[in-house]
């Protein structure tokens, strides 16, 4: 999974083969993580 950058303890990744999803970006900080679609920037969804 590449990781794009880290910032306050956030890890911003993507992962390069999940089919036809829309551009999107993966977060996990301490146990939580979400998925933001980029254009527009939404929440898809988050836990923790």
């Amino acid at each position: 999974m590449p990781e794009v950058f880290r910032e306050f303890g956030f890890v911003f990744f993507f992962y390069s083969n999940e089919g036809q999803e829309p551009m999107h970006i993966h977060v996990r900080k301490a146990g939580g993580f979400a998925k933001f679609w980029v254009e527009p920037i939404e929440l898809d969804f988050a836990k923790g």
